[in-house]
């Protein structure tokens, strides 16, 4: 459950409007690396955590003030845009060359589809989506991503700030920024506690690591002639999981598999020049008798003894 407050959590209030930035604005609040999608990735991790306390608790706290930051970008551009274009404007444009050049480069959606209003979109126009967003329920390995989300955010942001000399657009920014210096390090202080909980034995994510192949996991393959990148820590130094030291190779084939593809189903009319055997006819009847065929076989490795 949620509540709202009229207040914003800071001002949003620019000096005067501008339609032009405010295309360029959008970018922080529905691009990739924006407000909106820092707000559903904490929202859906919070709702997804398995471990109630302060972990599920915090997530909830970051994803619940990101809303409120969405909203202050919202009222932000609302403002920008106020007056963009009316008649005046329009009247102004048409006997100035220049002023119409400039007012040119607005977002034509904010005048037509949301009425002066913010998008959830970017500075493009794109709509935002939920393939933006990280959220698989191990707690690491979000946080990690969290980090570099707000590192982005953090980036865009400070770009965007250098875009306007508006005094009222640079005090709200200003906090922003803070705020996403504060969430980085919230973020990695939430992987040195995950470790400190015995949540995580490591820094890095490496389960199922018992059966990984061990070898391939000290290896930097470099395919580039006269590369000095095996120079780096990451060729030179050891590795975070088990001490052993890594070492430089050249990236080349370790099988004899060529890739060749089994011959397909002469109904789906794929171009096949007859290399792999005559074609195999398939139907959804050879789907279901192969998934019966796999059952089949794992129940026979379950109830066989080890030898």
């Amino acid at each position: 459950m949620y509540r709202h407050v009229r207040e914003l959590q800071f001002t949003s209030k620019p000096e005067k409007p501008d339609a032009l930035f405010a295309m360029k604005f959008q970018e922080i609040l529905g691009g990739q690396f924006g407000e909106m999608t820092v707000m559903m990735q904490y929202l859906w991790q919070g709702w997804s955590c398995r471990v109630p306390g302060k972990y599920k608790d915090m997530i909830m706290d970051i994803g619940t003030e990101e809303i409120g930051h969405v909203e202050m970008l919202t009222v932000m551009l609302a403002r920008l845009l106020e007056g963009a274009p009316g008649e005046t404007t329009e009247k102004a444009a048409a006997a100035n060359p220049v002023l119409a050049a400039v007012l040119g480069g607005q977002n034509p959606q904010h005048a037509i589809v949301s009425g002066g209003n913010a998008m959830p979109t970017n500075s493009q126009g794109v709509p935002w989506n939920t393939g933006y967003i990280v959220a698989s329920g191990n707690l690491l390995t979000d946080f990690r991503s969290n980090a570099a989300a707000e590192g982005q955010s953090r980036l865009m942001t400070s770009r965007i700030a250098n875009m306007t000399d508006d005094r009222g657009v640079k005090d709200m920014l200003a906090f922003n920024l803070a705020r996403d210096t504060y969430h980085q390090q919230q973020w990695l202080l939430g992987i040195e506690q995950l470790q400190m909980d015995g949540f995580t034995d490591g820094v890095i994510e490496h389960s199922n690591g018992e059966w990984e192949n061990a070898d391939a996991a000290h290896v930097f393959y470099t395919s580039t002639p006269g590369s000095r990148a095996g120079e780096g820590l990451w060729a030179t130094s050891n590795s975070l999981i088990d001490g052993q030291p890594f070492r430089t190779e050249p990236l080349e084939p370790l099988t004899d598999d060529t890739g060749l593809l089994p011959p397909p189903d002469p109904k789906q009319f794929v171009t096949y020049d007859g290399s792999q055997g005559p074609a195999k006819p398939g139907d959804a009847r050879g789907a279901y008798a192969q998934g019966a065929q796999n059952v089949v076989g794992k129940l026979k490795d379950a109830l066989t003894p080890d030898n």
